[in-house]
């Protein structure tokens, strides 16, 4: 890959605030990362401790390069890590979750609350005779029932398998079938911009032809049916309610540490679904290990997660890690800047919000409206914007980190994957910060950048983004498909291939310039889109852009790029693709620029360039489900 990989090559490195650092629970980041490397089991098996065991292990990992087990032996449940442990300690009544909506609404669930409520559920979902090892496929709005609807399941060993609320029927029977789910719960609509999402008919369309289908649990919101056109499913319905008719108390199912807890598939439309797979035992260990010493969240946070519960980052952050280290969660259906810009620092400011987790493009949003939204807000309280899933610009750091968290607080990326289940590369609350790289690995992770024949390449040299050991929070499986699994450790042996490319500078920091897919061949010159996409967002009046490459007769690929604009402000064109010239050189210079008022969007806030490049194209968009409206 050719020495372009990085806008960040020029960017001065920004230290945390004395507050950030002084206040971090990992002060010695050096001498804990080397020990965890060094004695990967001792120190994992030190971190397990901490965490409640029916059983204990006999050996703390087995891995033969490609398969790895960890905690073998042990037995538990994560719920009994999640609720029951809290409640014993004397806690049922500290605040587990608060739920918002962008009407204002607002719902509360304490721990003892929340055990209840999941034992209802879960002794329902026995009624309904789902056993241990059944697959339950969950179709919800982001609710407090569907996160109940998760630990229900967990509760009895039952292995869930969230789909997005928003996919369309056709990749929702997809992935029903692949898990051959016995029962599915569903709610009848969901909520965004003001708007009703119909999920009922996409549910009863999805499963009618499906024989295998027992049950389809329905959370009702309104009383009306949502829309016209699909008849009830005759014999299978179910209200939510019935459910919550059950007794306030269910056992546990006891199981080994390595025993599935869910199936959640991997974003694309295409081909068959890539259902990752993790486990009780060790995600329950390494997503609150990461919780607690990546983040620094501990059980005094009030921390917000922007995500959704059908993505990663709502599993391992809004029903998973947060309850087992024993925080209050928010959690919002809707979206941010809804019903107005500001909406969000009014919820910082109400109720004390200590942290964030969301993604850059939502803050590439409020940089869009500028500051006027944040006059007069008091937002002293947030100490840690945490941003994830997609390269986070210099210009969007700068800029959230100016208007934002000033000197109480720190912006601080962190890149993932639904197969990690937890931060994997990451600046620390005591290291600077270089705009343009996420950081370094976290406790635990080793991760290597390879040429294409498998080779380490040194700093500021860019390849293949590969981790070099497995770690208790990486998935086991792909399901119904281990060879997909395998094929990450096989192609290099000693190393899992991410399917992201990178470049990593002398001081041990990674810059993920996004999938191996969004490198860019321009005349032989291998370019990343996230590089291009910087460069534009660093003019000044640019809010968002996004790159894709489509096919050139000459240079193989051209580069297009799709523009918003900063409100108020105005730019050619021409203007931006001679900016782009300028910051990384005629080669990255776009073939033509899009000035355009919005990017699509999923709502998890990724932006869908397949639409983009099919629009170029003039080709068929394909499955638009996930798409924000």
């Amino acid at each position: 890959m050719a020495k372009l990989e990085t806008l960040a090559a020029h960017q001065d490195e920004v230290a945390p605030p004395r507050a950030v650092r002084e206040r971090a629970t990992l002060q010695d980041y050096e001498a804990q990362y080397r020990r965890s490397l060094g004695d990967p089991e001792g120190y994992w098996a030190e971190v397990a401790e901490a965490f409640s065991w029916v059983t204990p292990w006999q050996r703390v990992l087995e891995w033969d390069g490609v398969h790895h087990r960890w905690f073998v032996g042990a037995t538990t449940n994560i719920t009994l890590n999640a609720l029951d442990r809290h409640v014993a300690a004397g806690k049922k009544n500290k605040l587990a979750y608060l739920w918002l909506g962008e009407d204002g609404r607002e719902r509360a669930l304490t721990y003892g609350m929340l055990l209840a409520q999941v034992s209802r559920v879960a002794n329902g979902l026995r009624r309904l005779g789902v056993v241990k090892g059944d697959r339950v496929l969950i179709y919800m709005p982001l609710t407090l029932e569907g996160v109940i609807a998760m630990l229900a399941c967990a509760r009895i060993g039952a292995v869930h398998s969230v789909v997005y609320a928003g996919f369309a029927a056709g990749a929702l029977r997809a992935r029903i079938e692949d898990a051959q789910a016995k029962v599915v719960i569903t709610g009848d609509v969901g909520y965004r911009r003001g708007k009703r999402v119909d999920l009922l008919t996409i549910a009863r369309s999805a499963v009618r032809p499906l024989e295998f289908v027992e049950h389809v649990v329905v959370f009702r919101r309104e009383a009306r049916e949502a829309a016209q056109g699909e008849a009830p499913l005759e014999g299978l319905e179910v209200p939510w309610e019935r459910l919550l008719e059950e007794p306030p108390h269910c056992d546990a199912e006891v199981v080994d540490a390595e025993h599935p807890l869910y199936i959640l598939y991997t974003s694309g439309t295409t081909g068959k679904p890539k259902g990752v797979v993790h486990v009780h035992g060790g995600y329950m260990v390494g997503t609150a290990h990461q919780l607690r010493t990546f983040y620094d969240l501990d059980e005094d946070d009030v921390f917000w997660n922007m995500s959704d519960i059908g993505w990663a980052v709502g599993h391992s952050y809004i029903a998973y890690a947060p309850l087992v280290n024993g925080l209050t969660t928010i959690f919002r259906e809707g979206a941010p800047d809804t019903p107005h810009p500001g909406a969000a620092w009014e919820i910082v400011e109400r109720y004390g919000v200590t942290a964030i987790l969301t993604a850059p493009t939502v803050v590439r949003m409020w940089m869009r409206y500028g500051e006027e939204p944040l006059r007069g807000r008091h937002l002293d309280t947030l100490r840690l914007l945490a941003v994830a899933g997609e390269p986070l610009n210099p210009e969007a750091f700068r800029w959230a980190q100016t208007h934002l968290m000033g000197d109480h607080g720190m912006v601080r990326d962190n890149w993932w994957q639904t197969e990690t289940g937890a931060p994997t590369l990451g600046t620390f609350p005591t290291q600077a910060y270089r705009p343009g790289f996420v950081g370094r690995p976290v406790l635990g992770v080793e991760a290597a950048v390879l040429s294409e024949t498998g080779e380490r390449l040194p700093p500021n040299e860019g390849g293949l983004l590969a981790l070099t050991r497995p770690f208790p929070n990486l998935l086991r499986t792909i399901h119904g498909a281990p060879e997909r699994y395998e094929a990450a450790w096989l192609e290099f042996p000693g190393y899992y291939l991410t399917g992201d490319v990178a470049v990593c500078d002398e001081a041990g920091r990674f810059s993920v310039l996004g999938r191996a897919d969004d490198v860019l061949s321009v005349a032989g010159h291998r370019i990343g889109t996230a590089d291009v996409e910087s460069a534009l967002v660093s003019h000044p009046a640019v809010a968002e852009a996004a790159v894709i490459g489509v096919p050139d007769e000459l240079k193989g690929e051209a580069i297009v790029a799709f523009v918003v604009l900063r409100s108020g402000q105005t730019a050619s064109p021409e203007a931006l693709t001679e900016h782009v010239r300028n910051e990384l050189g005629a080669i990255a210079a776009p073939a033509e620029v899009h000035l355009v008022e919005t990017l699509p969007k999923t709502r998890s806030g990724k932006i869908m360039r397949r639409l983009l490049r099919a629009q170029a194209l003039g080709q068929d968009p394909g499955d638009t489900s996930t798409l924000e409206s």
